[in-house]
């Protein structure tokens, strides 16, 4: 069966979970696109015939949304759409419309390396993860955001001699900094209080967490000692540096086991577990069920 790809998008390589890269139908700015929710579920339809198809992403999608309801699942948690709705999908992180609804709203794709070139910005456009929904309401973030969107819409619509990157690039910094002053979801963890040490070691963690789950050598390869290591994941996640570890190969093996038809004993064995047993072990102690049984519970249509 196809898969419903988004418009924005291009299906690449060939790994388990489709993947989609950055490709709109007219590029009129390389790295950026901006279109309505609606229209893009139109779109979708018209193309593809479904619009609740699993995925993952290799750019950013941004959306808020503006009027009506809806239904969006992003690694296993299912979020509310309505009126003052902010989601943020991450590349890589594993999405569908579970039920598209009457949303509308303004719908952003963007790659990591299109926004102004900020400390701020850099840092939240590569991290793998963060808060995927915040439900803003119509209070004065709402108001801030969407005057800027707002202004990213108009800039984007210009004719192309007159459209400026440079305009949507410092636009689209301002809503990502704007966003970076809300408060984290609720009973989250806050990534900056890692500093620098923390940012490096989840982005060596999304490279390598399917080769060593040693803290050690994480922080060996960073540069750190193990105490410091230590101490900048307790202060970003209130966790040991291996749990959060751990917690990232158990995510990755939700996915697979959820989404894809790969034997169990393959997904353990990409995930660095040659032996069948010890990633029965390990998934069962995380996820308090076995890989059989989560499997059977979270059979996704494709």
């Amino acid at each position: 069966m196809s898969a419903a790809i988004p418009d924005g998008a291009a299906l690449i390589g060939d790994g388990p979970i489709v993947r989609l890269g950055f490709n709109p139908p007219r590029e009129r700015v390389p790295g950026f696109e901006i279109v309505d929710l609606a229209t893009l579920h139109q779109r979708r339809r018209g193309r593809h015939g479904r619009a609740d198809r699993v995925h993952r992403v290799d750019f950013h999608t941004f959306t808020l949304v503006t009027e009506g309801s809806g239904e969006h699942a992003v690694d296993f948690v299912s979020f509310p759409l309505r009126p003052g709705t902010l989601l943020w999908v991450r590349p890589g992180q594993v999405q569908s419309f579970v039920r598209p609804g009457t949303a509308d709203g303004i719908h952003l794709l963007f790659t990591p390396a299109f926004p102004a070139r900020t400390d701020g910005a850099d840092r939240l456009t590569h991290a793998w993860h963060g808060p995927a929904c915040r439900h803003l309401g119509t209070g004065p973030a709402y108001g801030t955001l969407s005057t800027l969107l707002g202004q990213l819409r108009e800039e984007y619509g210009r004719p192309e001699p007159e459209v400026s990157v440079e305009i949507l690039r410092l636009l689209l910094t301002t809503v990502l900094l704007q966003i970076e002053r809300l408060p984290g979801a609720e009973g989250g963890a806050d990534p900056r209080a890692g500093g620098e040490t923390y940012a490096r070691f989840r982005a060596e963690l999304e490279r390598s967490y399917a080769t060593t789950r040693r803290a050690a050598d994480y922080a060996q390869r960073l540069g750190y000692t193990l105490k410091t290591l230590t101490r900048a994941c307790a202060a970003a996640t209130g966790q040991p540096v291996k749990h959060v570890i751990d917690g990232r190969v158990a995510l990755e093996a939700r996915r697979l086991l959820a989404h894809t038809d790969e034997p169990v004993a393959a997904i353990g064995r990409r995930l660095g577990f040659p032996e069948p047993t010890n990633f029965g072990k390990f998934f069962t102690r995380h996820a308090g069920v076995t890989p059989g049984d989560f499997r059977r519970s979270h059979r996704t249509r494709r």
